[in-house]
């Protein structure tokens, strides 16, 4: 298949790659993106080959603690501009606190909202303010204490990022410095056991292929891998990450030093995961001009 210069862009971004080695890389994998980025590091020429969620869409994310549970959720809206009206502002806070008392997020645009359900609030904000919305998540974390922190705020409780940290002891102060480190260090999971074991296989399967680029033993290799995949799981799991606050303790380290235990997390980013079109200015007029 042909190759875009788009896509040899997109991929150059996401790995620090030369223009040359990502288009091959581009074309030794049929334009598939993630098949590219790993033969790249397979290569050791991907400088940077974590894919950040691409924030596309606009809109808040709202937390919300009431007694030991606390939720986030997150509403979308198609610009900016929506997310500091204080009339949307006001339905996130009034749809977050409706999360605390229901499961998922059915049920949550079901639920009471100024006497209606949610759905029909967002149904009327759309009519009156002009501007596509759409509630599309929520999640909740319970422990003895639950600390939030907000990333950008823009209102009180609600922002760009929004982080729960569930906590067996310690105190709110200190959930408040986790929530901080695990809005910087975007971790995957709390710790190997809740990490998904297909991202575990696939990243050992790319540490094999870059040791046999080098051509050494497969005794050795195994040996290798075994260090290599205790790395990455350092680096990829909240409690092996080395603490925001202190980089000579663990997460985990850290919390013990506060008599806390940390059982659960969530991070919830505006618009991760949605992919927004783009077209070019130009093609845009032309297919107008077409009909």
């Amino acid at each position: 298949m042909a190759i875009t210069a788009a896509q040899v862009k997109e991929l150059r971004e996401m790995t620090g790659a030369g223009m040359m080695d990502a288009k091959k890389a581009l074309t030794e994998n049929d334009g598939d993106m993630e098949a590219a980025i790993d033969w790249l590091r397979t290569k050791g020429l991907a400088k940077a080959a974590k894919k950040a969620g691409r924030t596309a869409a606009e809109g808040l994310v709202a937390v919300k603690v009431e007694g030991g549970t606390g939720v986030a959720v997150e509403v979308n809206a198609e610009t900016d501009f929506v997310a500091k009206n204080a009339e949307f502002q006001a339905m996130v806070a009034g749809i977050a606190a409706a999360a605390v008392n229901v499961a998922n997020v059915e049920e949550l645009a079901n639920a009471d909202l100024n006497g209606k359900p949610v759905s029909e609030n967002l149904t009327d904000a759309i009519a009156k303010i002009g501007e596509n919305m759409g509630l599309r998540r929520m999640a909740k974390v319970e422990g003895d204490i639950v600390a939030t922190y907000i990333h950008n705020a823009a209102a009180d409780g609600m922002g760009q990022i929004g982080v729960l940290v569930a906590l067996k002891g310690g105190t709110e102060e200190f959930g408040k410095q986790v929530g901080m480190h695990i809005a910087a260090m975007n971790p995957q999971a709390l710790n190997e056991a809740e990490l998904d074991p297909a991202i575990v296989e696939k990243e050992k399967q790319v540490q094999m292929d870059i040791a046999r680029e080098s051509g050494k033993p497969e005794a050795v290799i195994e040996k290798m891998i075994v260090g290599r995949m205790a790395k990455f799981l350092a680096e990829v799991t909240l409690l092996g990450q080395a603490f925001a606050l202190d980089n000579d303790k663990t997460v985990e380290q850290a919390a013990k030093d506060a008599g806390a235990e940390i059982v659960g997390f969530v991070r919830m980013q505006v618009g991760e995961g949605i992919e927004k079109k783009e077209e070019d200015f130009a093609a845009e007029v032309a297919k107008v001009a077409q009909g």
